[in-house]
């Protein structure tokens, strides 16, 4: 576990950071663009936790927020650095329990019937808005990978990741008695 004695350091006042081995990188790089983001999902998930979701959707959301720190720390460590630098990394594990997850919660609210407009309860609301930053962490990772090797098993997390907000948003609007609004396909703009 990382003691940490100062968070301020100045060494990035040029614009840089240190990957974790380090190697300085300029702070917009692919690779922390990229875990940069899923800091950010992390610290959205605290938003959504501190808005009191239902505690089934409490105990996934704080096990989430620390396999981000786990992906975090995989994405800021280059695939040189590793044999060098054990540290958590996200596992295939990660992504079969986010699997189940994602088979429970759907299983509590049943099929849907269309596309659900983001929205309802504010806690879903933000799982909603959790789930978008999902998206854009993985595209970043993607496109890192395109650069870079990297565990691959990222990707899968992230996107596995982006349906389990989904559902939680799902959860939590059932949860709050709040019913979901759906994509009318066939609306035709206002005359009004």
């Amino acid at each position: 576990m990382p003691k940490l004695t100062s968070i301020q350091t100045g060494k990035g006042d040029d614009g840089t950071t240190s990957l974790t081995g380090g190697r300085r990188v300029p702070k917009d790089s692919p690779r922390v663009v990229a875990y940069g983001t899923v800091d950010e999902l992390n610290a959205m998930l605290g938003v959504v936790c501190s808005e009191t979701p239902a505690p089934q959707l409490l105990v996934r959301l704080r096990r989430v927020q620390n396999e981000l720190f786990h992906l975090g720390a995989d994405l800021s460590t280059p695939e040189e650095e590793k044999s060098r630098r054990p540290l958590p990394a996200i596992e295939k594990a990660h992504v079969e329990r986010l699997g189940k997850d994602i088979d429970d919660m759907m299983e509590t609210v049943g099929p849907l019937e269309n596309f659900v407009l983001p929205g309802g309860a504010r806690s879903a609301a933000l799982l909603h808005v959790a789930r978008t930053v999902c998206r854009r962490a993985e595209r970043e990772v993607v496109a890192l990978a395109r650069e870079e090797p990297i565990n691959r098993v990222a990707i899968a997390y992230l996107n596995r990741l982006s349906d389990a907000l989904f559902a939680m948003a799902l959860v939590q609007n059932r949860a709050q008695g709040v019913a979901e609004l759906f994509w009318d396909s066939r609306a035709v703009p206002s005359t009004e």
